[in-house]
C-alpha cells in the first residue's frame, strides 16, 4: 500500500474540517463554510434559468479567486461554450455530465459522480447538462464570464 504524505493528510483534515460559517469574502480572510448556511440566490442571467448559486468565497464579478456552489436542477443544458479564464468543477452531489467541443452531443460527454472534478483551461470550449438534480462546487479565478459558441445558446439574447 502506498504511504499518503503527512502534508496530505494534514491539509485534507483542513479542509474537512472548515465546514462552520462563511466569513468575509476576502483574500485574506479565514474562510470556514457551513453549508447548512449557505445563502442560496438566482444565477447569473449569463446561464439558463433554474440555477442556484452560493458564493463560498470572492466574488464572480471581480478579479481574484472565487468559489461557489451551483445547484443545477434536473434536464439543465449548458451549451457549448468558453471562460475567460481557468475553471474548475468538483461534483458534490448527483452525477453532472461534460462533454467537449463545439458540438452539443450528450453520447460524447463523460459522467461526472460525486468526488470527480474536471478542469477547463482559459477558453476551452466545452458543454454540460443533467439529467437529474446535481451539487456542483466551482472555483477559478474571476471575474467569471461565459461565451457561447451558438448565439442561440445564451440567455442573455432570449430575453
Amino acid at each position: 500500500m502506498k504511504k499518503v504524505p503527512l502534508i496530505f493528510t494534514l491539509v485534507s483534515s483542513i479542509f474537512l474540517f472548515n465546514s462552520v460559517h462563511a466569513q468575509e469574502h476576502s483574500t485574506e480572510a479565514h474562510i470556514m463554510v457551513n453549508s447548512q448556511n449557505l445563502a442560496w440566490n438566482t444565477g447569473p442571467a449569463s446561464l439558463p434559468a433554474g440555477i442556484q448559486i452560493a458564493i463560498l468565497e470572492g466574488d464572480l464579478t471581480k478579479a481574484g479567486p472565487f468559489t461557489a456552489r451551483l445547484m443545477i436542477p434536473a434536464n439543465y443544458r449548458i451549451g457549448p461554450h468558453f471562460h475567460p479564464a481557468i475553471e474548475h468543477v468538483t461534483v458534490l452531489e448527483g452525477s453532472f455530465y461534460m462533454g467537449t467541443g463545439k458540438e452539443f452531443n450528450e453520447s460524447t460527454a463523460t459522467e461526472l459522480k460525486p468526488g470527480d472534478f474536471a478542469v477547463m483551461p482559459k477558453e476551452f470550449v466545452h458543454y454540460a447538462f443533467s439529467r437529474d438534480k446535481v451539487l456542483i462546487q466551482l472555483h477559478g479565478i474571476g471575474p467569471w464570464g461565459i461565451t457561447y459558441i451558438n448565439e442561440a445558446d445564451d440567455p442573455r439574447k432570449k430575453q
